[in-house]
């Protein structure tokens, strides 16, 4: 197997899960990270912060491949910037599934996203760029999820529902099947949604 040298832009606490999960591919060998200015020189688990927006042209250089390993809670448009800034850029943005992750054969997963440690993706299921599908999520048949969405830590989105880009769901949410979950939505921790969500909403607990 070719091992192929990536950059991880993003040096916080989702950049430890995605190097981890990297590491265990075995088909990428990570030569750094790219953080804040106030990252330069230190490294996360061994890794070492090279630089940071500025220094992406050089960084090209070394590595033609990179992945955006900054998490996304409040707002998608930090994430969508470095994926346009990295595009722009010249950079390769592949597809990560963990060895612990499962994507069915049938199933279409977009450049720049990431299928983390358990997490599954069945039949049917088409997932767009820059989406990170974190750990234990389940993606069901035929689910359709626009670019740039985190599907949060165990959360279950079932059959045939449609998330539109820049959505975030949160850990333990469950989303009935069939419905739309509109662009840009906010979805907090452990909720069940039962019917179309418009775009721009938030549902959270009271």
């Amino acid at each position: 197997m070719t091992v192929k040298p990536i950059v991880l832009v993003g040096a916080g606490g989702h950049a430890r899960a995605c190097i981890d999960v990297i590491e265990q591919t075995e088909g990428f060998e990570i030569i750094g990270l790219v953080g804040m200015p106030d990252e330069l020189g230190t490294s996360v688990l061994g890794y070492p912060v090279l630089g940071t927006d500025q220094n992406l042209p050089e960084l090209h250089q070394k590595s033609p491949n990179a992945l955006i390993t900054l998490g996304q809670i409040k707002t998608p448009e930090h994430r969508i910037r470095l994926f346009e800034l990295l595009v722009q850029k010249g950079f390769r943005l592949p597809t990560i599934v963990s060895p612990r992750g499962y994507v069915s054969r049938h199933a279409r997963v977009g450049e720049g996203t990431i299928v983390m440690h358990g997490a599954v993706v069945n039949a049917g299921a088409r997932i767009g760029r820059n989406c990170i599908l974190n750990t234990y999520s389940l993606v069901e048949h035929d689910v359709v999820i626009g670019d740039h969405c985190h599907v949060s830590t165990a959360t279950v989105i079932n059959g045939g529902v449609q998330v539109e880009s820049g959505t975030f769901i949160g850990s333990n949410s469950s989303v009935r099947e069939l419905i739309r979950v509109g662009q840009n939505c906010l979805i907090g921790m452990a909720q069940g949604v039962l019917s179309n969500v418009e775009d721009g909403s938030r549902v959270l607990n009271k």
